[in-house]
Parts: C-alpha cells; sequence; structure tokens
C-alpha cells in the first residue's frame, strides 16, 4: 500500500538480485551520507532472488522507515528494474547505485554537492577499478570507443548507472517509452547540464557478480550501439557494395588474364569455398544486424511493460507513478 509522505529530498534507487549479503553492509555506509543531506528515501527494486534478499530488505524497512521495496513479478533484469525505481521514485533528485559496494555511498555528497551548483546530472566517472580482469577493461574501453565515435548520442567513458538526476531528468526519462532501457544513452539522450565526479571503485563487498562479467559487458555494449544509431544498418550496406565491387573486379582481372593475356587461372574447389564462404560470412552478418533492428522494433510494437510489480512496502506516493 502506498502511503502520503512530503516529498523527500533525494531517492536513492538500488536494483538487487540475489545479494542478502551486501544489504546490511551496504544500508550501514549509505544512511550516514544521506542523513547529513536531509530527507530521503531507499527504494530496494527487487528481481525475485533464490535466497534471504526479500526478507532482509523487510527487516531493513521495518528498522528504518526510509527504506522501502519494490517486488517484481519475476526477473525482469536490472535495466527494467532500475528504470521501476526511477520512474516511481518521489525525491527532488534521484540516486541510482549497486548494492555492492563497488561504487562508494560516501561519494553522494560528493555528487549532491555538485548537482547544486546548476546541473541536472552529476554522473561518477571511474579512474580505477580493482579487481576487474585485463579483458573486461578492454571490452569496456572499446566499447565507449566504438559508441561515441558512431552513436548519436555521446555517453561518457568510464562511467556506469552510478549518477544523481534533478526531478527535471526524471520526467523526461518517464516519456522516453523504450522497451530496451539503456539508462546510460537514455539520461545522454535526454541532455540538459551534466558533469562529473572521480572516483576509484572498489571490488565487490561480498559474493560474486550476477551477470556474465565479458557476454555482459558486450551486451551492454551492443545495447548502447543498436539503441542510439543507425550505424550498422549503413555500415552493411556499404560492406555489402564492396565485396560486390571487389568480385566484379576480380571477374574484370579474370577476364583480361584469360582472353588477353593468355594466363592460366587459379581453379578448383578449395577456391570456390573460400569465395562462397566468404559472401556467406557476410550475408549472414549482415542479416544479424537487420535483425536485431527489426527485434526491437517488434518488441517495441507490441507495447508489453517493461517491468511487472507484485507488491511494495512501504513505498511513497508517487505524483506521476508509471508502471
Amino acid at each position: 500500500m502506498s502511503i502520503d509522505r512530503s516529498t523527500p529530498l533525494i531517492s536513492v534507487v538500488v536494483p538487487v538480485y540475489r545479494e542478502a549479503k551486501n544489504i546490511a553492509p551496504f544500508l550501514k555506509r549509505i544512511e550516514p551520507v544521506l542523513d547529513k543531506i536531509g530527507d530521503y528515501e531507499i527504494i530496494f527494486c527487487v528481481d525475485p532472488s533464490p535466497d534471504e534478499t526479500e526478507q532482509v530488505i523487510e527487516e531493513e524497512v521495518s528498522r528504518n522507515p526510509k527504506n522501502s521495496m519494490i517486488v517484481f513479478s519475476r526477473r525482469f533484469g536490472q535495466p527494467a528494474a532500475t528504470m521501476a525505481g526511477i520512474l516511481n521514485c518521489n525525491g527532488e533528485t534521484c540516486v541510482v547505485i549497486d548494492v555492492d559496494l563497488q561504487d562508494p555511498p560516501e561519494l553522494i555528497e560528493k555528487m549532491y554537492a555538485k548537482l547544486k551548483e546548476g546541473y541536472e546530472v552529476v554522473y561518477a566517472k571511474r579512474v580505477s577499478r580493482k579487481g576487474e580482469s585485463i579483458p573486461k577493461l578492454a571490452i569496456s574501453y572499446l566499447g565507449y570507443k566504438i559508441i561515441n565515435r558512431i552513436s548519436d548520442v555521446k555517453i561518457p567513458r568510464n562511467t556506469g548507472d552510478y549518477r544523481i538526476m534533478t526531478r527535471r531528468v526524471i520526467e523526461e526519462l518517464s516519456k522516453l517509452n523504450e522497451s530496451h532501457g539503456f539508462l546510460r544513452g537514455m539520461v545522454a539522450y535526454v541532455g540538459f547540464r551534466q558533469a562529473s565526479v572521480e572516483y576509484d571503485r572498489d571490488k565487490r563487498a561480498c559474493g560474486r557478480g550476477n551477470y556474465n562479467r565479458f557476454l555482459g559487458s558486450l551486451k551492454i555494449g551492443f545495447n548502447g550501439l543498436v539503441g542510439f544509431s543507425n550505424f550498422l544498418l549503413s555500415i552493411s550496406s556499404v560492406i555489402g557494395l564492396a565485396v560486390t565491387s571487389i568480385s566484379f573486379l576480380i571477374a574484370i582481372y579474370i577476364a583480361i588474364s584469360k582472353l588477353i593475356f593468355k594466363r592460366p587461372y587459379p581453379t578448383g574447389i578449395p577456391a570456390i569455398i573460400c569465395l562462397v564462404i566468404f559472401i556467406g560470412g557476410v550475408q549472414l552478418i549482415s542479416i544479424g544486424i537487420l535483425g536485431e533492428y527489426i527485434g526491437r522494433i517488434y518488441d517495441e510494437s507490441k507495447r508489453r511493460p517493461p517491468y511487472i510489480i507484485d507488491r511494495e512496502i512501504n513505498l511513497r506516493k508517487n505524483k506521476s507513478p508509471k508502471t
């Protein structure tokens, strides 16, 4: 049941899945920081977990009425959970942060102060990343470099979802009806004055991450490419034109060599197989890229909600809820 209360100064959105051991340490560090700022609410957005995550949060809600929880009908994933928290928060400002303490809650005070200088968004920019492998760092570096080179919007490098936004940005985000919520891209698309605060990222407090380190990063990067650029569609056409041109030039070369210069042409099954495999590979890649865009069009045309809420605990009444 929703409860009418005064609007908090700051809302903190925390997407959670199978993080029972991290809840208490997280609150122990973030609550003193928020107390310094003023009235606040913490919204845990929980994908149904096989461990005791929900029970632990319920205990914390009973201990501190400023804590609240949204539980979804099934696992919708971190992007959907994050957007659910943002669109159901009631604060004048909103912070998005993970519960694993890789992103230090103490930075919120600095980010909030920076926001008050006249910015609409202040995002945390990583200077270093502890506990992350070289392949993961390489994928992240190349991903941001490629996205910013070809995307219609510029997404700050070395950033995640950890950021603070004003109510103005939240209202604009609520107008973006997208099934594939890529928060970094959506916030960049909204625009307004944005700034960064640098920090060193720590290791996870407890346990292991709940998504594949490599495939997860690749998926996020590809989401940014497809969701905010038509470049891949264009490059498919360019590759097709290039292959056709090369094939045409080779055909002319063979004809001239055979008919005019009487040179022998290397023929045989191996050459034909290599040519067929090459052209087939280009075709399959192009079809795959086209399929990604068509799949997103299909998802958007169905207009299914990005998440379904099963229950709410101690959630403040939102002025403009969106479910």
